[in-house]
């Protein structure tokens, strides 16, 4: 039997009973960071990458944080208490957050309803007042505010841990 996962319609929905400002952007299919390079740069804001992970114990971890944050994985398990991390399978991905390779987002946290799926977002976030992700799908993004990405999280019952990813990258605590 198939799980089914919230879509974007109902992704809408919360945002809308929590009271979550957004605003959606439609764009060409973006798998990468570099390729949208040229649609961010008409979308004020922060714009981000998402990182599905897995330690050898078999948890899984979802990083957002801002596009060009380095994420050095070698660094990052010390941090949140897990083994070394690897990036999650495809499958994974589907079963935990309901999404595609190249559509990884922090809103697909929605579709993780248990928290299985520890949540890790990047400090850096903070410092714009608008941050963009994917709306469960990588032809399409999506504006909230910054200061509303922890209670969107808490929602979905996500505790999230916030971290200055940056300088972890650059080897200080």
């Amino acid at each position: 039997m198939t799980e089914t996962h919230p879509d974007e319609a109902q992704l809408y929905a919360l945002f809308d009973q929590l009271n979550l400002p957004y605003r959606t952007e439609e764009h060409r299919a973006v798998f990468t960071v570099e390729e949208g390079r040229d649609i961010k740069a008409r979308l004020p804001g922060g714009h981000t990458k998402n990182l599905f992970l897995k330690d050898k114990a078999g948890q899984f971890v979802l990083i957002s944080a801002l596009g060009d944050t380095q994420v050095r994985l070698n660094r990052l398990h010390a941090h949140i208490g897990t083994k070394r991390l690897s990036f999650g399978r495809e499958e994974a991905l589907q079963e935990h957050l309901g999404v595609m390779p190249g559509s990884v987002t922090l809103f697909s946290i929605i579709n993780d309803p248990e928290a299985r799926v520890r949540l890790v977002l990047d400090a850096a976030l903070f410092k714009h007042e608008y941050v963009w992700f994917h709306p469960l799908r990588n032809t399409a993004s999506t504006r909230v505010r910054s200061e509303d990405l922890t209670r969107f999280a808490v929602a979905t019952e996500h505790d999230p841990l916030i971290l200055d990813l940056t300088a972890l990258s650059e080897g200080t605590p």
